[in-house]
């Protein structure tokens, strides 16, 4: 008789620390659960890259109803993230452009600049906590520059942004929150306002380009417009906010570690990887079975919905040696904290750049750096998709 699947996103204490939970769906096949609908667990590394690379097989349109979706930051409106070909093709290239190893690296001095100013206050309060100082600031700081809106607004942003994520903690069926539903129009309502002011005077920035954007003669329809900036807006910060949270975090339980990299600071690319694959800002995404498909021997009928787990495969031993040692020493090999295939993440560099910086910065500027409750539970925020800390408090002196 097979073991029963312990697999439930929504539970807080399985959300905190899900990991133990993996070790049991890396050691078999993927597994089929009832899970508000008939749902396909895919955990080990060649599956979950088998099922990533094959979009003519596995859907990335959204799994959760109607409803859910029209009340989501979306409002219906198909996006990159969750669309097929054609029309992820058509999207992607939209935005392509703007997150080249061109364009990243000329953001750079300002990153730079923005994560020298946090510290300053940081120093000068005499304390660091690593979430509200640091790793909430910089990312949505950056992104807003980016999409051409003041950097001084990013705390309304990151509330807005913070609450809308949360929205992905609700049961499927259940209704959305009030907060999460008045964040969300007034995210939108924002941004609507932008775009109507860059109609009549573009600048330099995301949204002026999008609203200039053709593509083949063909231009953003009203409601993909407004979702694309959306979409930029969360997870241009999201995901980066947590990969320098969740690294700070590694780093202080790992002090040796932290030592090494102030002390080789050419091991900060390594130490990246390895904070993305130890424990990645992103858990899971999901896939939609268009035919039957056997995927690492289990047959998975159509229709039927995936978790894809993209923690769960960084710590598949088939691909890692010891995968469960945070090491910054690791000989890089692919992981999937970004995804793969044609979804994989477009700001992916962006986030690399700026989790380098932030986390060098800080080893440069704090020495003595190291966790102020090494043994204090840690609370997560959102939902299961995005792993992030909702605080870090560190000590500086």
């Amino acid at each position: 008789m097979a073991a029963e699947i312990n697999f439930n996103p929504w539970d807080p204490s399985f959300r905190a620390f899900p990991y133990p939970f993996y070790k049991q769906l890396i050691a078999g096949p993927p597994r089929l659960i009832d899970l508000f609908g008939p749902t396909a667990l895919i955990a080990r590394f060649a599956d979950v890259t088998a099922v990533l690379k094959d979009q003519q097989r596995f859907s990335s349109t959204q799994l959760r109803s109607p409803d859910m979706v029209a009340e989501g930051p979306f409002a219906g409106a198909t996006t990159m993230l969750f669309a097929d070909p054609p029309v992820h093709t058509r999207l992607r290239r939209l935005v392509s452009r703007d997150f080249t190893p061109r364009r990243i690296r000329e953001m750079e001095p300002r990153i730079r600049e923005i994560a020298a100013k946090l510290l300053d206050d940081v120093e000068r309060k005499g304390e660091l906590e690593v979430m509200a100082d640091v790793a909430n600031a910089l990312p949505v700081m950056v992104i807003a520059e980016m999409l051409g809106i003041p950097s001084e607004l990013y705390s309304q942003f990151k509330h807005w942004s913070d609450a809308v994520i949360s929205g992905g903690a609700v049961l499927p069926g259940m209704p959305l929150p009030e907060d999460v539903k008045q964040a969300t129009n007034e995210l939108r309502s924002y941004l609507a306002e932008q775009i109507v002011l860059r109609r009549s005077a573009p600048g330099a920035d995301l949204i002026s380009a999008l609203v200039a954007a053709h593509d083949d003669g063909e231009s953003l329809a009203a409601d993909e417009l407004l979702a694309f900036a959306v979409l930029l807006l969360l997870a241009g910060n999201e995901t980066t906010t947590n990969l320098i949270g969740n690294g700070m975090l590694a780093l202080g339980r790992n002090p040796a570690q932290m030592d090494l990299l102030r002390r080789s600071p050419e091991l900060m690319p390594r130490a990246i990887e390895e904070i993305l694959r130890f424990d990645g800002p992103v858990q899971s995404t999901t896939r939609r079975a268009l035919v039957d498909a056997d995927v690492g021997g289990t047959m998975i009928a159509a229709g039927t919905g995936c978790f894809v787990i993209l923690a769960a495969a960084n710590h598949d031993p088939a691909q890692f040696d010891d995968p469960d040692r945070f090491d910054i020493t690791r000989e890089p090999k692919d992981h999937v904290a970004f995804g793969d295939g044609i979804h994989f993440c477009i700001g992916a560099p962006l986030a690399r750049l700026e989790g380098a910086i932030a986390i060098g910065a800080m080893l440069d500027r704090f020495p003595r750096l190291r966790l102020k409750n090494p043994d204090a539970p840690l609370a997560y925020k959102g939902s299961y998709f995005l792993r992030g800390l909702a605080g870090l408090p560190m000590s500086i002196d």
